[in-house]
C-alpha cells in the first residue's frame, strides 16, 4: 500500500517555516521534535514531507539559498550593471535584519567544507548561483574569462566583508571598506569601453 501523496503547497509552507526556525535556532539544533513543536505539527508530518533529517537539511539549505538569491536579485532590478548588482548584494547581506540568515549561511558553509559529500548540492551552487548573474551584469562585450575573474573577486570580497561584519559587528569600519570596494566598481562602470 502506497503512502499518501505529498501536498506540495503544504510542503512549501512547512519548508518556509522550517527555514525560519533554522535561521533563528541554527542547524546544529535541528531535530524533529523541537521543529515539529515549534511549527505545531507532528514529527510524522515532517518525515512525510521531507524524508530523512539529512534530506530535510538539504531542502532547507536549497530554500535558504533561493531566498537569498531571489531577494538580492530583486533588489538589483532587471539587468543591472556590475556596480549596481554588487551594491544591491552588499546592501541586502549587510542589513542587520539579515544577520541571523547569514550566520546560518556561514555555519553551513564551514560544515559543508568538512563534509563535502553530504553538502555536495550546497557546494555546487554556493558560488555558481552568483557567478552567472555577476558575469551577465558585466555585459556581452566582456571577455568570459575576464568576467569570471571579476565576478569571483566580487563574490569573495563581499563574503569576506560580511564575515568580518558578523564576527566583529564593527559596522563603521566594514562599511567604509565596502564603500571603497564598491567605488572601484562604480569607477569601472563609468570608464568608456576599450575599442576592439
Amino acid at each position: 500500500m502506497a503512502g499518501r501523496p505529498v501536498d506540495h503547497r503544504r510542503r512549501a509552507e512547512l519548508l518556509d517555516a522550517v527555514v525560519d526556525y533554522t535561521v533563528e535556532h541554527g542547524f546544529s539544533e535541528l531535530s524533529w521534535r523541537p521543529v515539529a513543536a515549534a511549527l505545531g505539527v507532528s514529527t510524522t508530518t515532517l518525515v512525510h514531507h521531507f524524508g530523512t533529517k539529512e534530506q530535510m537539511l538539504e531542502t532547507i539549505l536549497g530554500r535558504l539559498r533561493e531566498r537569498i538569491f531571489a531577494a538580492t536579485s530583486e533588489a538589483a532590478g532587471d539587468q543591472p550593471d556590475l556596480a549596481t548588482a554588487a551594491r544591491a548584494v552588499w546592501t541586502r547581506t549587510s542589513d542587520p535584519r539579515r544577520w541571523a540568515e547569514f550566520r546560518l549561511f556561514f555555519a553551513v558553509y564551514g560544515r559543508a567544507l568538512q563534509s563535502p559529500q553530504q553538502f555536495a548540492d550546497f557546494l555546487e551552487h554556493v558560488v555558481a548561483d552568483w557567478m552567472g548573474a555577476l558575469c551577465d551584469a558585466q555585459g556581452q562585450d566582456v571577455d568570459p574569462a575576464t568576467a569570471a575573474r571579476t565576478a569571483t573577486l566580487v563574490i569573495a570580497t563581499i563574503r569576506g566583508l560580511l564575515l568580518d561584519l558578523l564576527a566583529t559587528s564593527d559596522r563603521v569600519r566594514v562599511q567604509d571598506a565596502a564603500e571603497s570596494f564598491l567605488a572601484t566598481l562604480d569607477d569601472r562602470a563609468r570608464r568608456p569601453p576599450r575599442p576592439h
